[in-house]
């Protein structure tokens, strides 16, 4: 059974930093693309990063390039989410996503995590 579970997500205040898990299981966290989607309240969902199945290419959104860093890890079967130097912009609920590259449809979701930036 395949799935994605994220975690990591939670309150920080700004200027700070969290770093999001997304565990998989049912394949190896290699076989895919793995992307990085958010939504804020009242906005629709976008695409903030997506690192190809073979590592060598990464996406970054505009609002977010120098603060998020994608990685994943094989020997956990986890992708990560490093945010840095959070805003108010980045207050978000957060998924995990998992695609045969990094221009196709999705395949599997994960189950999401909120993001609050605040003091």
């Amino acid at each position: 059974q395949v799935q994605l579970v994220e975690s990591g997500g939670g309150l920080v205040q700004p200027g700070g930093s969290l770093r999001l898990s997304c565990t998989v299981s049912g394949f190896t966290v290699d076989y895919y693309a793995i992307g990085w989607l958010r939504q804020a309240p009242g906005k629709v969902r976008d695409a903030v990063s997506c690192m190809s199945a073979n590592r060598t290419s990464t996406y970054y959104a505009d609002s977010v390039k120098g603060r998020l860093t994608a990685s994943r890890e094989k020997i956990t079967n986890t992708a990560y989410l490093q945010m840095d130097s959070l805003g108010s912009e980045d207050y978000a609920v957060y998924y995990c996503a998992a695609e045969p590259a990094c221009t196709d449809g999705i395949n599997y979701w994960g189950k999401r995590t909120l993001v609050t930036v605040s003091s």
